[in-house]
C-alpha cells in the first residue's frame, strides 16, 4: 500500500475506538484479495467469503449498543465499506446492504421491532439481504385479517441469495402505494433466484425473489401502505446513496494501488523518456497526480458527508424536513465525485501499465467493470440537476428512494 493511502487510514484512525473495526475490515480485505480475481472470473454465490463476514463480528458494527450491537458511527461504518471494496466490492457491496437494512429498521420500525429484529441479528449472527427495490412494483400486497398476502417477483435484490432475513417492499393496490416490511428469507413461498448476470459486481447476490401466497403478519410490517414518510424514514435513501459513494471511491483506490504497484515493480519505462525506471517518467508521475486529485475530493466529500448522515441520524424522530435536505446535498456532492474518481481511476490506470496489463491473469478489468456496472444503480444527471437548483436558488432535493 502507498504510503499516502496509509496516511489516508491512520488519519481515520486517530479515534482509538475506531482503530478494531477498521483493522478487523483491514484483514479481511486482505483475505478477499487472494482469491478476488478467480472469483470474480467464476461469478456466483461467494458463500465461503460471507462467512468470514459473519465470524468477523462486524455484522453488528451499526447496531446501537442497547441491542447488544457495536454501535459504531456512520463514518466508522462507510469507512469499512472503504476498506473492503479496495479489495473487493461485490462483498463489500454485499456487507454494506446488510447494514442498509439495519439501518431501515432504525428508520421505519417501532421500538419494538428494533428491540426484537436488532437484538435478534446479534444473538442469532443474522445477515440481511435486500429486496426493497421502489421501482419495481411487481410485488403486491393483498390485506388479510392479520396482516398481508405477498405475490410477485423484486428484482435487484442485492444479498439476497444466502440472507437469512430480507427487507422487502410490496404494491398496495387499494391505496396506491408501497408498504415496507421484514421476512425471513425461508419463509414458505419465498424463494431466491440466483441469476444475477450483470458484467460487473458479479458475486453481489443480487438475483430476484419470487413471493407465492407469503403470509406477511402486521408485526413484520415496518411501513403500511399510504403512511406519509417522515423525514426521518426519507433518511434511507441517503444512507444508501452514501454506500454507493463509498464503494466507488473503494474501487478507484483499489484500481490506483494496483496500477501503482504494477508501475513501480513491473512497467518499463517507454523508450523516449529517457529514464530507467518507469516511476521516474515526469509523464507518469503527471498522470498519477491527476488521478489522485480525482480520489482525493472525493474522499473528503464522502467523510464529510458521513459526519453530516451520522448528526442527523442521531436525532431520530426529531430529523427536520432541512435537516434531511442538508444531508442529501452533501450525499449528492460525494457521490458525483466518487462516480467520476471511479470510472475515471479504472479506466485509465491502464494507459500508465500499458498492454501486458491487461493480461487475466491480473484480472484488472474488474474494477472498471464493477464500477461502471454500479454507477448504473441511478443516473448522475439527476444529482448534479439536483445539485444545480440547490446552488442557483437553495433549493433542497425533493425526497425519493433515490434523492
Amino acid at each position: 500500500m502507498s504510503p499516502a493511502l496509509i496516511r489516508s487510514q491512520q488519519d481515520q484512525q486517530s479515534d482509538p475506538l475506531e482503530i478494531k473495526p477498521l483493522t478487523i475490515a483491514s484483514i479481511l480485505a486482505q483475505r478477499f484479495s487472494e482469491t478476488a480475481v478467480a472469483r470474480d472470473q467464476a461469478g456466483g454465490h461467494a458463500a465461503i467469503e460471507r462467512e468470514w463476514i459473519r465470524e468477523s463480528g462486524l455484522l453488528t458494527l451499526s447496531i446501537p449498543t442497547e441491542f447488544g450491537g457495536q454501535g459504531a458511527d456512520w463514518p466508522t461504518v462507510y469507512h469499512v465499506i472503504r476498506i473492503l471494496a479496495q479489495a473487493d466490492s461485490a462483498l463489500a457491496h454485499v456487507f454494506a446492504f446488510h447494514h442498509l437494512q439495519l439501518a431501515g429498521i432504525e428508520l421505519y420500525g417501532s421500538a419494538q421491532q428494533q428491540r426484537r429484529l436488532l437484538t435478534d441479528t446479534v444473538e442469532k449472527r443474522l445477515f440481511w439481504g435486500n429486496a426493497l427495490n421502489p421501482l419495481d412494483r411487481r410485488v403486491i400486497a393483498t390485506a388479510n385479517a392479520d396482516g398481508f398476502t405477498i405475490d410477485g417477483i423484486k428484482s435487484f435484490s442485492s444479498g439476497s441469495v444466502g440472507s437469512d432475513w430480507l427487507t422487502i417492499s410490496a404494491w398496495d393496490e387499494a391505496s396506491q402505494s408501497a408498504l415496507i416490511a421484514v421476512l425471513p428469507t425461508v419463509l414458505d413461498g419465498i424463494v431466491v433466484q440466483p441469476d444475477w448476470d450483470g458484467f460487473g459486481q458479479r458475486q453481489t447476490d443480487s438475483g430476484n425473489v419470487h413471493f407465492t401466497h407469503v403470509h406477511l403478519p402486521n408485526e413484520w410490517v415496518l411501513q403500511t401502505p399510504a403512511q406519509v414518510a417522515t423525514p426521518q424514514a426519507t433518511l434511507r435513501s441517503q444512507v444508501a446513496q452514501l454506500i454507493m459513494a463509498n464503494l466507488y471511491i473503494g474501487i478507484g483506490l483499489g484500481a490506483f494501488e494496483a496500477a501503482r504497484r504494477y508501475t513501480k515493480d513491473q512497467s518499463k519505462p517507454w523508450f523516449a523518456s529517457g529514464v530507467t525506471a518507469a516511476t521516474d517518467d515526469p509523464f507518469i508521475q503527471h498522470r498519477y497526480g491527476e488521478l489522485w486529485l480525482l480520489l482525493r475530493p472525493a474522499i473528503v466529500l464522502a467523510d464529510h458527508a458521513a459526519i453530516a448522515l451520522e448528526k442527523v441520524f442521531r436525532k431520530g424522530a426529531l430529523i427536520t424536513a432541512r435537516d434531511r435536505g442538508e444531508v442529501a446535498v452533501a450525499v449528492a456532492e460525494a457521490k458525483c465525485l466518487a462516480h467520476r474518481a471511479g470510472i475515471e481511476v479504472s479506466s485509465q490506470m491502464f494507459e500508465l501499465t500499458g498492454a501486458r496489463s491487461t493480461s487475466a491473469r491480473y484480472g484488472y478489468d474488474r474494477f472498471w467493470r464493477n464500477v461502471r456496472v454500479h454507477t448504473l444503480h441511478d443516473p448522475i444527471d439527476y444529482k448534479l440537476r439536483d445539485l444545480g437548483r440547490y446552488a442557483l436558488e437553495g433549493t433542497l432535493p425533493e425526497p425519493t428512494a433515490y434523492s
